[in-house]
This record gives C-alpha cells, structure tokens and sequence, in this order.
C-alpha cells in the first residue's frame, strides 16, 4: 500500500499520541499531535475550548486544525473526535494510510477516569457507551488497517502496528 503519511484514529486513551511518537521513532517519520495543533492555534487547552465554544464549536476548531496541517512522512495523532470532521477525515484520507487503533469498551471505561479534564467531547446527555458505540462505527469507516488493542501492552501494540504497517 502506497502512504505518505500515518494517520493513528481511536477512542481517547487508545494511546494515539504515545504509540505515534514511537513508530514515528521506529520508522524514521516525523510526528504531529493534532491536539497540540489545536491547543496552539487556539492558545488554550482542549477542556478550555471545549467550555467556551461548546461541542459543536470544538469539532470545528478540530477539523480546522486538521485541514491545516500539511505535511510527509509524518505519523500524525488525531484527537479521538477527529471521526466528527468528515472534511478533516477526507484530507487525511487522500495521503495517509488511517489506523484504528481499537480498544475494547471495557478498557476505555476503566482507563478514562476524567473525560472533562481531558478534553474528551462528550455531546449533550451522551455516555461513555454512547460515545463508544457512535465513534466505533466512524472509526471503522474511515480506517484502512485496525490493530486490535486488546491484552496488549504498549509495546505489544507498537510491535503489532509497525508489523501491520511493513506488511501491507
């Protein structure tokens, strides 16, 4: 398969961010945090933007963040609601290999003990599980490989994300 870039989509805690440093190590890429984009381009927090301009002017910012980065070679970490943005999500589709990386709702639930203070976009009434089920199925959409999380360690995802990645 043909990439310029990797583009790592998940649950928050799916361990996007982390797991992107390393293969970007690993494979000699460069690395882009989309939510340090955001962060930057707004000169606030995520939990800071998210408080000030609701949830639908979150994914908005989001999306612009993502539409702004242009870049090669690059492993890039997308926030967990990037699958809102379906402009953003076609960007990164036209030169990025997408990976899902896929946690188990059991594991989101025990490892996200503070979705506010994370930054985590949450809409009106919605639940972790109503999270869960509405992004698994965006996930799943956009993505064109999936490395199953599940009784991984960190180090046991990486090995199974550059193994998929030297495959396909």
């Amino acid at each position: 398969m043909e990439f310029n870039n990797i583009t790592l989509i998940g649950m928050p805690t799916s361990g996007k961010s982390t797991i992107g440093v390393i293969v970007a190590k690993i494979l000699g890429m460069d690395f882009v945090d989309a939510d340090i984009v955001i962060q930057n381009r707004e000169g606030k927090k995520l939990s800071k933007i998210i408080e000030e301009k609701g949830i639908d002017g979150f994914v908005k910012c989001e999306g612009d963040a993502i539409l702004s980065i242009e870049v090669n070679n690059t492993v890039i970490a997308t926030g967990g609601s990037a699958v809102y943005s379906a402009n953003a999500m076609e960007k990164l589709a036209k030169n990025s290999l997408i990976v899902y990386l896929k946690l188990e709702k059991e594991e989101l639930f025990r490892r996200l003990k503070n979705a506010k203070e994370r930054g985590v976009v949450l809409h009106e009434g919605e639940t972790l599980e109503d999270m869960y089920n509405t992004r698994a199925k965006l996930y799943e959409k956009y993505a064109n490989l999936t490395v199953e999380e599940k009784d991984c360690t960190l180090e046991e995802t990486v090995a199974k994300l550059v193994d998929l990645l030297k495959n396909n």
